[in-house]
């Protein structure tokens, strides 16, 4: 049975996730500050750990550098009211698994944890290239996990922003990274996606770099967007030839959600731009 250990400062909230998560069929602990965190740690091996970043008199922040110092990591899901850019960026330099903003809903919970623990113990890590809060560059592992765990932390840079925004904006940088991991990186953990996140006044820009030798748009008879107007659907005959899953309205869907998408030469790097004024 998978273990898990609950660092939460609220009584309530500890006691509410500790039930849930039981309920859920794990096997779980729970402290109440960070000081019985790392004796708890000290004594056990857990399989996942559920962090909140305030707890008292050793605050969660410690404990995950903590964590991220010891040669045998654990997987830390990080809990916060916290969102502010530094808090988020210090949490992906020391390798936090995911990023949850509270409150959370019970099940996304139990979604996240479920799977953190399905996926691999051994985790590739997370290269941080910049991690200013205008500016952050990542080498991210050709896995599809991967592109979620990265888009937890930078939808959490943005949380100032106005629902709608921040939701098509991550529509968009997940179609693109998922697109550059499977096709570019070939699902290699060896290999590595570039990604660069800027913040202007006006605008989000991102870039994504993958490994791979990029494509020919003329050969995208798969996709929509090689779809002429009198046949908007004619790339689905296509992928059922290449037995490819249904799919194939990613880059079609991008366009309508980005002010602007640019991509170089070989098309093995792309980036795009929305004006948030």
């Amino acid at each position: 049975m998978k273990k898990i250990l609950i660092a939460e400062g609220d009584p309530p909230l500890r006691h509410a996730l500790q039930k849930m998560l039981e309920a859920a069929g794990f096997s779980v602990e729970s402290v109440k500050d960070g000081a019985e965190a790392l004796a708890r740690l000290k004594r056990k091996k857990f399989n996942l750990v559920l962090l909140d970043l305030g707890l008292p008199k050793v605050s969660g922040l410690e404990v995950l550098e903590r964590i991220y110092a010891k040669a045998t990591r654990q997987k830390v899901v990080v809990m916060t009211t916290d969102d502010t850019p530094a808090t988020v960026l210090r949490a992906v330099r020391q390798q936090a698994y995911h990023y949850i903003r509270k409150p959370v809903p019970p099940k996304t919970l139990v979604d996240v944890v479920t799977k953190a623990l399905r996926a691999s113990a051994e985790v590739p890590p997370i290269e941080v290239l910049s991690a200013q809060p205008h500016w952050v560059e990542l080498l991210v592992p050709c896995q599809l996990e991967a592109a979620e765990r990265i888009q937890s932390f930078l939808m959490g840079l943005k949380a100032d922003l106005p629902d709608d925004l921040r939701e098509s904006v991550g529509l968009a940088f997940h179609e693109l990274l998922t697109n550059a991991i499977e096709w570019g990186g070939k699902l290699d953990p060896n290999r590595k996606v570039r990604i660069a996140y800027l913040r202007g006044r006006r605008m989000l820009l991102y870039r994504i770099a993958d490994p791979g030798a990029g494509f020919n748009p003329e050969g995208l008879e798969h996709a929509a967007v090689s779809n002429p107007s009198s046949e908007p659907y004619g790339h689905m005959r296509a992928r059922e030839e290449k037995g490819l899953r249904p799919g194939g309205f990613g880059l079609e869907l991008v366009r309508q959600m980005v002010d602007e998408l640019l991509y170089n030469e070989a098309r093995n790097e792309v980036l795009f731009v929305k004006y948030t004024d």
